[in-house]
């Protein structure tokens, strides 16, 4: 557990080249505030916080530090403080701003909507849906991600291997869950299954469930697939993603995910959004941006292919850190 520091003590010591992630430790957030520092060029070191439960409901706007208020097992956030600190997360925020207090040298880096004052930040990062304006205030489609030309063609070869027995074209399925904003219910589930028994027909499918994806429906999947060549990862052994990714010619993304459908559009593929139940004026406003884009399209039972410029707003804000940071002279992979 941390006690990072005390108000009276010195100003501590400052690595001019490091990067903290800081991070509730929800994967889908973490990632998103890892894609960004993974581009800088800078050594990363990941921090994993919480407060602890008489505190934490009180994030954001937590009233006095949150040193020495953590959960067990939160990392320590010491000296020496990092040149840059990019958080995501509700939980993250206390901690982004203490760090900002202890060291004001950091530039710290807020993804998505922080629910305070975004002046409290150097930059926010949120998505344009969320209608978050401000001087420090970079809006973006959807969210960033780790999704690069490398990684994909990285993992292109194996998954070629791995996925050799599909017919072709391939097209990946990305299936999320129930949501605050969607009902996966089963008449969905057995919509998507049949949609799916016929696109099998001429398509090698890649299916991956989420996290969140509930045991009925993927039973509805699996049932519905019975006798395919269909390949649907039961989330054991190594994870296909990021080959499913390279080697998709298009892609099935149910609505509900903002990270999925951000994923699959920085392939420059087909995005096809299979509607569940739900939604909210503010998906409904991330689902638009991406069809003016011409990115995503409603799914109407078959498979089209269409061309855009691969969406990278992952680069984008990396752009505007890298400014801000004056790292106009140090690598990065700007390559997407």
């Amino acid at each position: 557990m941390s006690h990072s520091m005390t108000e009276n003590q010195q100003m501590p010591a400052f690595s001019p080249k490091s990067c903290w992630v800081v991070s509730e430790g929800a994967a889908g957030m973490e990632n998103q505030a890892l894609g960004l520092a993974e581009r800088l060029g800078l050594p990363v070191t990941i921090k994993r916080v919480r407060l602890a439960k008489r505190w934490g409901w009180m994030a954001p706007r937590l009233p006095v530090s949150p040193f020495g208020r953590e959960a067990r097992g939160t990392d320590r956030l010491t000296p020496p403080w990092p040149r840059i600190a990019i958080g995501c997360g509700r939980q993250s925020i206390p901690f982004m701003l203490a760090i900002k207090k202890a060291s004001p040298q950091t530039l710290i880096v807020q993804c998505q909507h922080p629910r305070i004052d975004p002046a409290r930040f150097d930059l926010v990062l949120p998505p344009l849906h969320d209608g978050l304006i401000g001087a420090n205030v970079l809006p973006l489609v959807g969210s960033p991600n780790r999704i690069t030309t490398e990684r994909l063609e990285k993992a292109r070869k194996p998954a070629a291997i791995r996925f050799a027995h599909l017919r072709k074209p391939i097209l990946t399925v990305l299936v999320g869950g129930k949501s605050a904003a969607y009902r996966f219910t089963a008449a969905a589930g057995a919509e998507l299954g049949h949609a799916l028994a016929s696109l099998a027909q001429t398509h090698g499918l890649i299916v991956l469930p989420s996290r969140r994806t509930g045991a009925q429906t993927h039973a509805q999947i699996s049932n519905a697939l019975a006798g395919s060549d269909a390949f649907i990862w039961d989330r054991s052994g190594d994870n296909p993603y990021l080959g499913a990714l390279a080697l998709a010619d298009a892609f099935l993304v149910t609505s509900d995910s903002v990270n999925m459908a951000c994923e699959a559009a920085a392939t420059g593929k087909p995005v096809h959004i299979f509607a569940l139940p739900g939604g909210t004026a503010k998906f409904n406003r991330f689902h638009a941006s991406l069809e003016a884009k011409g990115i995503t399209r409603p799914f109407t039972g078959k498979i089209e292919q269409w061309r855009y410029a691969p969406l990278d707003e992952t680069g984008r804000a990396t752009t505007q850190i890298r400014a801000l940071l004056d790292l106009s002279g140090q690598p990065t992979d700007m390559n997407l």
